[in-house]
């Protein structure tokens, strides 16, 4: 079956993005944001899992290429995560888990990732340089409480790969998070940053489409 599984997050609804239809399924420069996802997973992954809303598994002919196998996400991204873990064969070795909604990453980031889990890594995610000023502040009255140390700072991406025993073990327990690596590295594994990719937009809204549209023009030259 092959060591290396992806499982691409496409369960949300989408719904801060304005459209009928969820994001993940819009189209970006003629592919959707799934398919693109799906694909870049699918060209350095023995298996893919696609884990979409209630209601869309018949996605494949709109948006999914062949052989991938879709389940229905959870309430939350954790729980989606969960669902796509229980599709992946007891046998693999790492699990890589993206987010549709950076139909950007290409193939290269997955193998950057999987590569440091196979060299000993619990978990690899990528990251990039931090450009502002970052000050954690108090949420109840706005005061600033710390500068942080803009050197030591990254800003993570997906897609971010783990040894699939550890990742099972960090959704054991149910938890959510904003990423997989939160979970891992709150059992005391070991999470290693990678290069990241500046261009890896997470598509949020309509004018993160109009930004990723240019790029994907501007590499077309």
């Amino acid at each position: 079956m092959g060591d290396v599984w992806a499982i691409v997050v496409a369960g949300g609804s989408g719904s801060r993005f304005g459209e009928a239809v969820p994001k993940q399924f819009l189209a970006l420069a003629g592919r959707s944001l799934l398919d693109r996802a799906v694909s870049a997973a699918a060209a350095t992954c023995d298996g893919v899992i696609a884990v979409l809303p209630a209601g869309h598994l018949d996605a494949a002919p709109n948006g999914l290429s062949g052989g991938v196998v879709a389940v229905v996400g959870g309430p939350t991204r954790s729980a989606s995560v969960r669902a796509g873990l229980a599709a992946v064969p007891d046998d693999a070795a790492i699990v890589v888990v993206h987010d549709a909604a950076r139909p950007l990453a290409g193939p290269e980031l997955f193998e950057r990732v999987v590569a440091a889990v196979r060299a000993g890594a619990d978990g690899a995610v990528p990251g990039v340089a931090v450009p502002d000023t970052i000050k954690r502040v108090d949420p109840a009255g706005g005061r600033v409480v710390e500068t942080l140390d803009r050197p030591a700072l990254r800003a993570i991406q997906t897609p971010q790969a783990f040894s699939a025993a550890v990742l099972r073990a960090a959704h054991a327990g149910g938890a959510d998070a904003t990423d997989d690596a939160a979970l891992v590295e709150a059992l005391g594994a070991t999470v290693v940053v990678v290069d990241g990719d500046p261009s890896n937009l997470k598509i949020t809204g309509p004018d993160d489409l109009a930004r990723a549209e240019a790029i994907v023009t501007r590499r077309a030259r």
